[in-house]
C-alpha cells in the first residue's frame, strides 16, 4: 500500500498501462470512427434533404400553411352532422370487431399447423412458416387499396384488408404460444392414454388462452386505429368522413372528427388494457 502512494503520476499512469493497455492508449481508429459515423449520418442527411427538395424556404412554406389549417380548425364543428359521424365511428368500430374476428379464424389453423410440438413434418412447418412470413410484410392499406379496387367503395374491403393483414401475424403469434407451453402436463396426459384431441383441450389450451386472447385484444385495438386509415382510401368508416371533410377544407369538422376519434382510441386502450391485465 504505501510503495502504491509513494508512486509518481508517470509510474501510476505506467502500471496502468501495463495492466489495461486498451484503456490508456485507445487506437486511433476506435478514436475517430464514432465522429466518422455521426459525420456519414449528417451528410446522409442533407443528400435526403437535397434529393427530397426539402430547403428552408419549403420548410417555412409548408409551417406557414400548417398554421393556417391549424386557425382554420378552430372551434371545431359537426357541421349540423352528428348522426352521421357517430355512424362513421361505430362502423370502425365494426370495421375493427370483423376484421379482428376474421384474422382470429384464419390464424388459428396456420397457428396450429406452423407450432412444431404439433406438427412434426418439417415440409408442413416450414412452408407455413415462409407464408406467414411472406404475407406479415403487406400492411393493410395495401391490402384495402386492391380490395376496393376488386369489390368497390364501401366497407367489406375494409374489413377484409384488416383481416389478411392480421390472419399472418396472429397465426405466427399463435404458433410460438403453442410451441412455448409446458410438455408436462401434455406428457402426463398422453400417459394415460388421452387422445389427441383431449391433450389440445386440456393440456395445452388452458395455457395458451389467455396468452392468445391478450394477443387478440391487443390487435383489436390495433385494428381500430387501421381502419380509420383504410377507411381514407374508400373502405367505410370515419376515415372516408375525414377524407371528404378535408377535401372540402372543412377543417373545423376535421378537428371535431380528430377529436371524437382520439376519446375513442382512448377508451378502447384502456378497456384493452384492463382485460389484458385479467387474462394474463
Amino acid at each position: 500500500m504505501n510503495d502504491t502512494v509513494a508512486l509518481s503520476p508517470a509510474d501510476m499512469i505506467a502500471r496502468a498501462r501495463a495492466r489495461v493497455p486498451r484503456a490508456i492508449d485507445i487506437p486511433l481508429r476506435e478514436r475517430l470512427q464514432p465522429w466518422a459515423i455521426a459525420t456519414a449520418t449528417f451528410a446522409l442527411f442533407i443528400a435526403c434533404c437535397i434529393d427530397l427538395d426539402l430547403g428552408p424556404d419549403v420548410l417555412a412554406n409548408g409551417i406557414g400553411k400548417l398554421g393556417g389549417i391549424l386557425a382554420a380548425m378552430w372551434p371545431p364543428s359537426a357541421g349540423g352532422q352528428w348522426s352521421r359521424l357517430l355512424l362513421a365511428i361505430a362502423q370502425t368500430l365494426g370495421l375493427a370487431v370483423l376484421g379482428t374476428l376474421l384474422g382470429i379464424l384464419g390464424a388459428l389453423p396456420l397457428g396450429l399447423m406452423g407450432a412444431r410440438n404439433l406438427v412434426s413434418n418439417a415440409a408442413i412447418h416450414f412452408i407455413v412458416r415462409r407464408m406467414m412470413d411472406v404475407f406479415r410484410g403487406i400492411p393493410a392499406l395495401v391490402w384495402a387499396l386492391i380490395l376496393v379496387a376488386a369489390c368497390g367503395l364501401g366497407p367489406l374491403p375494409g374489413v377484409l384488408a384488416l383481416a389478411f393483414a392480421d390472419i399472418p401475424r396472429l397465426g405466427k403469434l399463435f404458433a410460438e404460444a403453442i410451441e412455448s407451453v409446458d410438455r408436462r402436463q401434455r406428457e402426463s396426459l398422453q400417459a394415460t392414454g388421452a387422445s389427441g384431441s383431449l391433450v389440445i383441450r386440456f393440456g395445452m389450451l388452458p395455457q395458451v388462452l389467455p396468452v392468445c386472447l391478450s394477443q387478440c385484444l391487443y390487435y383489436l385495438e390495433q385494428n381500430f386505429r387501421a381502419a380509420a386509415v383504410v377507411g381514407v382510401v374508400g373502405a367505410g368508416g370515419i376515415g372516408f368522413e375525414l377524407n371528404e371533410r378535408i377535401r372540402i377544407f372543412a377543417f373545423d369538422e376535421v378537428a371535431l372528427i380528430t377529436i371524437l376519434y382520439i376519446v375513442i382510441v382512448g377508451l378502447l386502450d384502456e378497456v384493452s388494457q384492463r382485460l389484458r391485465a385479467r387474462l394474463i
